[in-house]
């Protein structure tokens, strides 16, 4: 079982990278040889404003991303485990749970009509309160707004279900003597449940934010990138010079910074995580 794993991790993970990181050293457009050009794809790369706004256009909505993300899911599983029947657990779940199975394509389709600026359900509705059309995927704020909710709307499910395992695990002898205490719900959370539940949110943080960085379908099939650059995420970049500009190499030298820079982001959070999270 092992090994199968390691092969599976070499075939579909290493080599991939490994290939993406010595293409990255060449100019290639597919039709004639690769042309070794050395590092000049990484200083085209840094000296590129369109590529280096779309990082910042990631971290930005990366960040907003992981923090609703886990706000959300935290404060939907202290309320669903609030619940004492098991069947009203089960189907919370359930509901929140369901999103994270749907095709990111389909559901990005369907949310590009619902949102759409003239014809859109949401404005319609809005109309009918004397509300005037909102553009949420025709203005930079709103088109990033929107997309960032409608991924944590469908990710929400994730970190959801490991908070609600997690605080199910949280012992009850604790939470009995804080209530002998006199602790009331929030410094119950905030001061015995947070800490105790902390390598859950330090894990759900981690894939979330390299869920995040990823960010390709939403902004891709609902704005192509825009209005203007606004949605123009690394992912977007790297498949407009890879497959679009057919500049293979070039694209694999954004994919292998996009890769450090997520390297790093992480370090940093288990970094942080020295001081923050709680192991029993």
């Amino acid at each position: 079982m092992i090994g199968l794993s390691c092969l599976f991790v070499a075939v579909f993970t290493a080599i991939p990278i490994l290939a993406s990181l010595g293409l990255s050293f060449f100019s290639w457009d597919v039709i004639s040889s690769p042309q070794f050009v050395g590092v000049e794809n990484y200083q085209r790369l840094f000296t590129d404003g369109p590529v280096l706004k779309s990082f910042a256009v990631t971290l930005g909505m990366a960040l907003a991303i992981v923090v609703l993300q886990l706000t959300l899911g935290l404060a939907l599983a202290v309320l669903v485990n609030q619940r004492k029947l098991v069947w009203i657990r089960t189907i919370f779940r359930t509901a929140f749970y369901l999103p994270l199975l749907a095709s990111t394509a389909a559901v990005s389709i369907f949310m590009g009509y619902l949102f759409d600026y003239k014809f859109g359900v949401v404005n319609y509705y809005l109309g009918l309160l004397g509300i005037p059309n909102v553009p949420w995927l025709t203005s930079g704020i709103g088109a990033a707004t929107t997309i960032v909710l409608i991924a944590v709307w469908q990710q929400v499910g994730f970190t959801f279900v490991l908070f609600v395992a997690s605080l199910m695990s949280v012992p009850t002898d604790v939470l009995e003597a804080a209530q002998i205490d006199g602790a009331g719900p929030l410094r119950t959370l905030f001061r015995i449940k947070v800490p105790l539940i902390s390598p859950t949110i330090l894990f759900a943080a981690v894939v979330a934010l390299i869920n995040a960085m990823q960010l390709f379908d939403q902004p891709y099939i609902m704005t192509k990138g825009g209005p203007g650059s606004a949605t123009t995420t690394v992912t977007i970049s790297m498949y407009q010079k890879g497959f679009q500009n057919l500049q293979f190499g070039y694209g694999s030298a954004i994919a292998i910074v996009l890769l450090v820079a997520i390297l790093i982001i992480t370090g940093l959070q288990f970094l942080a995580a020295r001081k923050l999270v709680f192991y029993q």
